[in-house]
């Protein structure tokens, strides 16, 4: 294995925080493999950029030659993490959450290797467990201690109610790293208060606590908030080459570095000349280039980034469009939204009778296609590049509007 200050020097790359550092490096110095847990609820069926960011963490410690753990919460999902939530989240059904974690199992390997990895669900040990024993666990805790979570203190303050069960997610999570006997776990910032109830539960069950890795989360192509599917700024690492180098090419110049920081293989050294050429006037969409190429070539292959390279340069770089194309998040109560009334919504033509007036006339185009006469929708969850007449442009992002559906 490689020595403890090289280790410590590529864990603590991108890191928000490691509690204990000095437990860590105790461990370390055994120079044996650490067991690395993940754990993650298949809520959804699509994995994004957001997720990779602890993935990338874990394929560290796997090259590092420690044992990684890839959790799938087949059993928390049925709860469902109340993590940053102002409402219950609605319970989902067995069969959703089985898809979910098929297509999960098929999208970590773009990023781990599955000959070093050991995937692992936590309903093989909830499942089984008495009713009698989850009572002990969820004994071992009080209810003001959970209201010590923010997100929890802030809906009891506010009247939001929180159900029964939301409290035992956490306790759940904590347990996992029990019945897995994790050395490390890694999680997001937003996930810090399930991380340490790991640490506590391990301590009751005589084990070695945890290490608590936690890793920033990443904005969505807002730039703003955090990547999400429900707010319509992810970038999905099932996505065709051509979307995902877009979407990159899309953000902003600074958001460019925090994807670098937080997404790229790329050395510190490479990353760090980058920036020098950037101070010396060299074009960040060069940059953003190569990382579009990167990332597409990860989750694609080398040649697909290469032709959605050669795509964007058609259908973008020529003069067609600007370098830097403003997001609009549009919201939608329904699954999909008239092309009209989402440009009317944007701000991008006065009213939608304006808009089926300019379609007519061939002055709209989505994705750099002209949009015909008649019925066409933009779908929740996606993004497009639209123009109306020859100065306005953005990229209109599709967003699920809670309150009104």
């Amino acid at each position: 294995m490689e020595s403890i200050e090289k280790q410590l020097a590529i864990i603590r790359r991108g890191a928000q925080e490691i509690l204990v550092e000095d437990e860590l490096v105790a461990r370390l110095k055994q120079n044996k493999p650490l067991r690395i847990k993940v754990g993650v609820d298949p809520t959804a069926p699509d994995i994004h950029l957001g997720h990779t960011v602890l993935f990338n963490k874990l394929r560290q410690f796997q090259q590092l030659g420690h044992h990684v753990i890839f959790l799938i919460g087949d059993f928390t999902a049925m709860i469902g993490d109340p993590t940053g939530r102002n409402v219950t989240r609605q319970i989902m059904t067995r069969e959703q959450i089985v898809a979910n974690a098929q297509t999960y199992q098929q999208q970590i390997f773009k990023i781990l290797d599955p000959t070093r990895t050991e995937v692992a669900f936590n309903s093989e040990w909830m499942n089984p467990m008495p009713i009698s024993d989850l009572i002990k666990i969820t004994s071992l805790q009080t209810v003001a201690r959970m209201l010590e979570r923010d997100d929890f203190d802030k809906r009891y303050r506010s009247g939001q109610p929180i159900a029964i069960h939301e409290f035992l997610y956490p306790l759940m999570q904590g347990y996992d790293s029990v019945a897995l006997k994790a050395d490390v776990e890694l999680g997001g910032t937003d996930q810090k208060f399930n991380l340490l109830m790991g640490r506590e539960l391990q301590r009751h069950y005589g084990q070695t606590p945890q290490i608590v890795l936690t890793m920033p989360l990443l904005e969505g192509t807002d730039g703003e908030r955090k990547m999400s599917k429900s707010y319509g700024n992810y970038i999905g690492i099932n996505e065709s080459p051509t979307d995902i180098f877009g979407k990159i090419m899309s953000i902003s110049d600074t958001l460019m570095w925090r994807y670098i920081e937080l997404l790229s293989f790329r050395t510190l050294e490479e990353i760090a000349t980058w920036r020098q050429q950037v101070a010396a006037g060299a074009n960040p969409r060069d940059i953003k280039v190569a990382l579009a190429k990167e990332l597409v070539a990860r989750f694609h292959n080398v040649d697909q980034a290469e032709a959605a390279h050669q795509a964007f340069v058609e259908r973008f770089a020529k003069g067609r469009l600007p370098d830097e194309l403003v997001d609009i998040v549009v919201l939608s109560p329904n699954p999909e939204i008239p092309i009209a009334n989402a440009i009317k919504q944007a701000g991008l033509a006065p009213s939608t009778s304006e808009v089926l007036r300019m379609i007519k006339q061939g002055g709209v185009k989505k994705d750099s296609e002209r949009v015909p006469e008649g019925p066409v929708s933009l779908m929740v969850g996606q993004s497009y590049v639209i123009e109306v007449g020859k100065r306005k442009v953005a990229r209109l992002v599709i967003t699920a509007d809670k309150k009104n559906s």
